[in-house]
């Protein structure tokens, strides 16, 4: 959103509580190995053009780049045994003929060719087109109209009458096409959970249309950027420095002040008052934002709506840094085991990922190491940790059970020539960890909302000029998601002349 702004010529400063920039997507140096905090599965991270990632629309915006590695594939674990799985149209269909059988060979293939004709009208709309206000009937409507409506016509009436699914839950999609086998509704819902922490049932059709269609073309790859995800963040704040905007790390935001009914500033916890003439952003989360006003602004219904909004639980981490020697030199950046599929993918200690990511980007780690990132992703309860004194043998003991999930499948994935011994770092993470480094409220991965009964709320709030984006507001949770609603927000703030300019600017 900053560097956006910055680059509309807008007077901008970042204001980061931590001592590095990211969020949840920071990364942090351990004895020479440098660890992602957050995500590792990207791809679109070099498209370019009106279907590209939003984040790849923002850094173009910008005039940066992101080298990656590129790779195909991901190990997975699971209970009817472990494989290679493989990305493109082709190569998936046999895994599936192994550990599905041939029934879910033909729902797959069924899934396929109602889902691909529905990824144009899904990229139809390129998400730097969208803004805040009635202006989008002009960024957007107006100015990808032909589009849609050729994409429309393309699919012929039952592909037209899919399309309209597109803002409904994806559960409704794999109903309509009555899929039942039981290992294709299981993968779907694997699929779903990595993109945005909730199953089949709970997220938008578009977004799962969109990253089908990403995986599941001709020539598709999963992208890594070689520095790891801090590459993401370093080139978003040279875009933001290069147009004039300003980051402030240890800058701890106490409140956003508001006179007069309006946001027209913040107050650090140094006593600094930072004025904004414009606008405030507040990146942080739903819960964390309204415990930034002052209590007598916030009107009751806004205040409600959000104690009312259900959170996703948390996260358990597991950085590792660990001699190379006796590790297989065919090792994965990404593995993923599933313990149980009849627990589903969202229960507890049931789904463990993994990332290596010194595999692709040697860099990351010492010469002859590896770094590694395990993590279950939003699943971990907070309750479990709440009110827990971080230095008690009590805390010390709960981690250690906790995390023995992960540690055995780091075991199974990495193989016996692995041992937890021979780890130089090991730290664990807890959702208090979470809480306290990325400023979380109840350390959670964002808000639980379920497609097609609510939808995450817009960007502008209750009181002028205090606007929000991250993963408290649409699209949703990811990183793509979070970069539309920082460009939505950043658009929103600018006049329909500047905002068409940009998007002639990139082509889109």
């Amino acid at each position: 959103c900053a560097a956006l702004l910055a680059r509309y010529e807008q007077d901008v400063v970042v204001l980061e509580s931590h001592d590095r920039p990211g969020g949840a997507a920071h990364s942090f140096d351990i004895k020479g190995y440098n660890f992602d905090s957050g995500p590792s599965l990207f791809s679109g991270l070099q498209s370019r053009g009106p279907q590209a990632n939003p984040l790849a629309q923002v850094l173009d915006a910008l005039g940066e780049s992101l080298p990656c590695a590129t790779y195909d594939s991901w190990m997975v674990y699971i209970p009817e045994g472990e494989f290679l799985s493989r990305i493109g149209p082709t190569e998936f269909f046999k895994d599936l003929e192994k550990y599905a059988g041939p029934n879910a060979v033909q729902e797959w293939k069924k899934l396929m060719d109602a889902v691909l004709p529905l990824s144009t009208a899904a990229m139809a709309l390129p998400p730097l087109s969208i803004r805040g206000d009635l202006g989008v009937l002009s960024t957007a409507a107006a100015r990808y109209a032909p589009s849609l409506i050729k994409s429309f016509a393309q699919m012929g009436p039952r592909g037209a009458l899919g399309a309209t699914k597109l803002l409904r839950p994806f559960s409704e999609v794999l109903d309509g096409l009555e899929l039942k086998d039981p290992f294709i509704r299981n993968w779907i819902d694997l699929l779903a959970f990595l993109l945005a922490g909730v199953k089949s049932n709970g997220i938008l059709s578009a977004e799962m249309i969109y990253m089908f269609a990403e995986w599941y073309k001709p020539g598709c790859c999963l992208e890594y950027p070689l520095h790891g995800s801090a590459a993401i963040v370093d080139a978003l704040i040279r875009g933001l420095e290069k147009f004039g905007g300003r980051i402030s790390l240890r800058s701890h935001v106490e409140s956003i002040v508001v006179e007069n009914g309006r946001a027209i500033g913040v107050k650090l916890r140094n006593g600094q008052f930072i004025r904004a003439k414009k606008a405030v952003v507040s990146n942080a989360s739903m819960w964390d934002t309204l415990n930034l006003l002052p209590k007598e602004v916030i009107p009751k219904s806004y205040s409600d709506r959000i104690k009312a909004t259900p959170q996703c639980e948390s996260f358990m981490h597991l950085h590792l840094g660990f001699d190379a020697e006796g590790i297989r030199d065919d090792l994965g950046i990404h593995h993923i085991v599933v313990n149980d599929w009849e627990r589903g993918v969202d229960a507890d200690q049931n789904v463990v990922l993994i990332s290596v990511p010194s595999v692709l980007s040697p860099n990351l780690a010492p010469p002859g190491k590896h770094v590694l990132h395990a993590y279950m992703p939003g699943t971990e309860p907070f309750e479990l940790w709440e009110g827990l004194d971080r230095t008690s043998a009590e805390y010390r003991k709960l981690k250690a059970e906790r995390s023995e999930v992960m540690w055995k499948a780091v075991e199974r994935a990495l193989g016996e020539g692995f041992s937890r011994e021979k780890c130089e770092v090991k730290l664990v993470g807890s959702p208090l960890t979470h809480q306290r480094f990325l400023r979380r409220n109840r350390g959670t991965y964002g808000p639980a909302l379920q497609a097609g009964k609510e939808t995450f709320p817009g960007h502008s709030t209750p009181i002028p000029q205090l606007y929000c984006c991250g993963d408290s507001t649409f699209p949703g949770i990811g990183v793509p998601a979070v970069a539309a609603s920082g460009a939505i927000v950043a658009n929103s703030l600018v006049s329909v002349s500047q905002h068409s300019q940009l998007l002639d600017a990139i082509g889109i």
